[in-house]
This record gives C-alpha cells, sequence and structure tokens, in this order.
C-alpha cells in the first residue's frame, strides 16, 4: 500500500492544473421541503460561446432544457453533484449545499484555476475562489452551472413525483406550497422529505 506522500508526489508529476481555466458553481434546491440539493460547477470554452445564459429562474422550462444539452455539448467539462435528504437533515442545509458544491467542483474532468460561487459563502477548497452576490445573473460560468443544477434537480422531482404522486413534486418541484404542504397533513412524509425541515416535522404522526 502507498503512502499519502508517495501518492501525492505521483499526482504532481501529472499536471492537474490547467492554465487560467475558471469554474462557475451554483447550486440548486436549499428552499424545497424534498430532495436532495444540487450543485453543479461548469468550464466554458471561450471559443464556443453560448448565447442566452441567465440566472436559470429567470428562463422558461424550455429554454432551460434546450440551454442544459447545449452547456454540456459545448462546455469544456461541467460536473453535477448532489447531497442527499439524508446529509442535509445529518449536517444543515447550509453545510449540505457546501458539500454539494465542493463535490462538483472536485468532479470536474479539469481542475480550474479560480471558481466563482453565487451567493456570499464559499465551500472549502485547495482552489483559489470568490462568492459573488447574484453572479448567477452576471457571471456567464455561474449561469451556466445555474442552469445544469436547476434541470437536473427538476428531472429528480420528476422521479420523486412517479415514485410519490400524492405529494405532487412535478408541479411544486418539493417547495412548500399550499397543495404540498396539505398533503404532508394528510398522508405524513415520505422518505424524501427532508425530516429537520419545520413543515415536515409538524406532519409527523
Amino acid at each position: 500500500m502507498r503512502s499519502k506522500k508517495s501518492l501525492l508526489l505521483e499526482q504532481k508529476t501529472l499536471n492537474w492544473d490547467t492554465a487560467g481555466l475558471m469554474a462557475g458553481v451554483d447550486e440548486a434546491g436549499r428552499g424545497p421541503l424534498a430532495g436532495p440539493v444540487v450543485a453543479a460547477a461548469v468550464i466554458l470554452d471561450d471559443l464556443q460561446p453560448i448565447a442566452g445564459l441567465n440566472d436559470s429562474k429567470k428562463l422558461s422550462a424550455k429554454r432551460r432544457e434546450r440551454l442544459f444539452d447545449e452547456i454540456r455539448a459545448r462546455a469544456l467539462c461541467f460536473s453535477i453533484a448532489e447531497a442527499t435528504v439524508q446529509e442535509i437533515d445529518q449536517f444543515n442545509i447550509l453545510q449540505a449545499t457546501m458539500l454539494a458544491m465542493k463535490r462538483a467542483v472536485e468532479g470536474l474532468r479539469l481542475k480550474p484555476q479560480m471558481v466563482l460561487v453565487d451567493g456570499n459563502r464559499l465551500p472549502t477548497l485547495d482552489i483559489l475562489a470568490e462568492a459573488i452576490v447574484q453572479g448567477d445573473a452576471l457571471v456567464p460560468a455561474i449561469s451556466a452551472a445555474s442552469i445544469l443544477a436547476k434541470v437536473h434537480r427538476d428531472r429528480l422531482c420528476e422521479e420523486m413525483h412517479g415514485r410519490y404522486p400524492v405529494y405532487g413534486f412535478d408541479q411544486h418541484k418539493g417547495y412548500g406550497t399550499a397543495q404540498h404542504l396539505a398533503a404532508l397533513q394528510v398522508h405524513g412524509p415520505a422518505d424524501c422529505h427532508r425530516m429537520t425541515f419545520a413543515p415536515v416535522a409538524r406532519s409527523v404522526r
């Protein structure tokens, strides 16, 4: 079994760093009462610009779907990662979000020199990083990450709806709408619900 020191020396000879690459990072799903929180990291290709990138919340679902495919096809690399419902309940939603972001960055095929993260908090990384408030509307790579995370999570909610149709996940995507809260009162929570979130905790029989 090789020592950690020898592994580090081996990695250094492989030249992981690629000069000048910048990754944008964003998340989707901090507020919902169910499902994982999702983060994405994207390194765009300057030679293949993508028109129409914006904060995913400002785009129609159809437009997000089209951009999702275009980003995946044209970006230099991208990574989508999750923190599970169990991790959200164990660590709290903020720490789980940071964990998903860290996983997304570490999942990139290329290692960036700089990471720009939407918001005002940064995950723990071994790369230079900066938090940018409203970065999903200001930085194209963050916009791209916002779109990947949102579409991926929406698709997860469609899958949850298939397993638990009584909650209406296909409509509210896990958020605490009147429909969702009423279903919780009638049926109680499912295993995809975040038990530490107050509306869910109150519905436990």
